[in-house]
């Protein structure tokens, strides 16, 4: 118990310290789902008053781990009202755990979740219903994606490595602006399959950047730092993260 205190009181230090206000929400249908909301401070920070752009931010194979938390509350810092969506409803341990939760994902209620977490954010009255995105990484990265084809209001979305969609007349039907941040020596996402990508979204008439890095593996930019993690492309996949976001939602 007091491990848990002692981490929950060290959880308000960094949000404080952020100038940001993080809680955990319930939404959707019935409130049937949860999630961890972040927004500026908009009392004590320099970040303006409301209403502020909005994220739907989804977590990697992990689940809604605290460095996925940490992550949303450092764009809460930039000025986005943050929402973390648990698609899993626990975290894993090892790759195995991971794997595990992500092979019995039910997609329908996935979608169904970023959806809800998407419209949760629009109804918010410090969040400017017009400019809501979405973010994920690895296993949350593809989410992204899905979260773009099915909803025509989402207004950008930025896609790290998740598998991409190769077919232009799926695309069509993305609405959303595009920003993909790939690995050249990800050996799961193959550059080939970056490139058809790439030349899908062309074709479907999709706003879109694709940034590619050398020798990057899956994950070099993940939140939770892993082996493969690589602090300078990191760093410029981030920057440009800012940059497209800003673009596109502020």
């Amino acid at each position: 118990m007091k491990a848990i205190l002692t981490l929950a009181i060290f959880a308000f230090a960094v949000t404080q310290a952020l100038g940001v206000v993080g809680s955990a929400v319930k939404f959707g249908p019935d409130s049937k789902f949860t999630g961890y909301l972040t927004r500026p401070d908009y009392t004590t920070c320099w970040k303006g008053s409301p209403p502020y752009p909005g994220l739907v931010v989804i977590h990697e194979w992990w689940g809604l781990t605290d460095s996925l938390k940490n992550a949303a509350d450092k764009l809460a810092a930039l000025g986005y009202v943050t929402l973390a969506v648990d698609l899993f409803g626990k975290t894993a341990a090892n790759p195995a755990e991971a794997l595990k939760m992500v092979r019995g994902l039910d997609q329908l209620s996935a979608t169904t979740q970023m959806m809800s977490a998407a419209s949760y954010l629009r109804t918010r009255p410090y969040v400017k219903p017009t400019e809501v995105g979405s973010i994920g990484w690895c296993f949350g990265g593809a989410q992204s994606l899905n979260l773009a084809l099915n909803d025509p209001k989402l207004s950008a979305a930025v896609i790290y490595y998740g598998n991409p969609v190769t077919d232009p007349d799926e695309l069509k039907r993305i609405k959303a602006p595009i920003l993909g941040i790939f690995g050249e020596a990800d050996t799961s996402i193959p550059m080939e399959t970056v490139r058809a990508f790439e030349k899908a979204l062309k074709k479907a008439g999709i706003t879109h950047e694709i940034y590619t890095y050398p020798n990057a593996q899956h994950a070099f930019a993940s939140p939770t730092v892993g082996p493969n993690y690589r602090a300078e492309d990191a760093k410029d996949a981030w920057e440009k993260t800012i940059v497209f976001l800003n673009k596109h939602l502020k």
